[in-house]
């Protein structure tokens, strides 16, 4: 669980540009995207360090928040296997 992180996001106008965002995202290596604007990845790089590297594929306005995943989870729906997150959290 130490190396799971969820980074959610809102991509403003103009731009938009989510395929950039999305393989970024997937360059970790093991992720999952639970909801529309919200993924899990598992990586050893900080928070401060994912957040970087995102930046540099989305707009000075857009919102992006990255945190380390250190307790439970529940969920409801979500767009990845249940498998997958009962694995990787």
């Amino acid at each position: 669980m130490a190396n799971s992180k969820i980074i959610t996001y809102d991509l403003c106008s103009p731009g938009r540009n989510y395929n950039d965002l999305y393989e970024k995202i997937k360059s970790y290596g093991t992720w999952a995207h639970i909801c529309e604007s919200t993924w899990i990845i598992s990586t050893t790089d900080s928070c401060s360090d994912i957040r970087d590297n995102l930046k540099s594929v989305i707009d000075s306005n857009d919102r992006l928040f990255v945190a380390a995943l250190t307790g439970g989870a529940a969920w409801s729906n979500v767009l990845c296997e249940s498998n997958w997150l009962k694995e990787n959290l």
